[in-house]
C-alpha cells in the first residue's frame, strides 16, 4: 500500500491541532507534525508574510481522500494549501504502523463539527 504525506498549514495552533486530532481520530492519519513557519506568498495582489502552522499527516493513499475532504471542511482559510507527497521509500516497521492506522478500511468521514 503507497504511503503520502498530506501538507496544509493554518493561521492558528489550536486550528492545527483540532484538524489533526480530527484526523488521527477518525483513521485516517496515523500521525501529524505541526510545525510553526514563516510563508511569505502574494495573495489578492500584494505579498504577505504571515506565521503559519504547517501540518503533515502520514497517510495511505486509500485513507487520502478522506482525509483531503476532512481537512477542506474544517480549514480556516478561503483558499487552502492542500497537496500529497509520496513516500518513496519507508521503513517496513513503519509502512506497517502506517498502514494499520491509516490504512482507510475503516476511514469513513464523519461529521467535521464534532472533532
Amino acid at each position: 500500500m503507497k504511503l503520502l504525506v498530506v501538507c496544509t498549514t493554518v493561521g492558528q495552533v489550536d486550528d492545527a491541532r483540532r484538524i489533526a486530532t480530527a484526523a488521527v481520530g477518525r483513521g485516517l492519519a496515523a500521525c501529524v507534525h505541526i510545525d510553526a513557519i514563516e510563508s511569505v506568498y502574494r495573495w489578492q495582489g500584494a505579498v504577505q508574510q504571515e506565521h503559519e502552522q504547517r501540518l503533515m499527516f502520514k497517510t495511505t493513499e486509500a485513507a487520502a481522500p478522506a482525509l483531503r475532504s476532512l481537512i477542506l471542511a474544517m480549514h480556516p482559510y478561503e483558499l487552502p494549501a492542500l497537496y500529497s507527497l509520496d513516500v518513496g521509500e519507508a521503513s517496513a516497521a513503519y509502512a506497517d504502523w502506517v498502514i494499520g492506522q491509516a490504512g482507510g478500511a475503516s476511514a469513513a468521514p464523519a461529521d467535521p463539527a464534532s472533532g
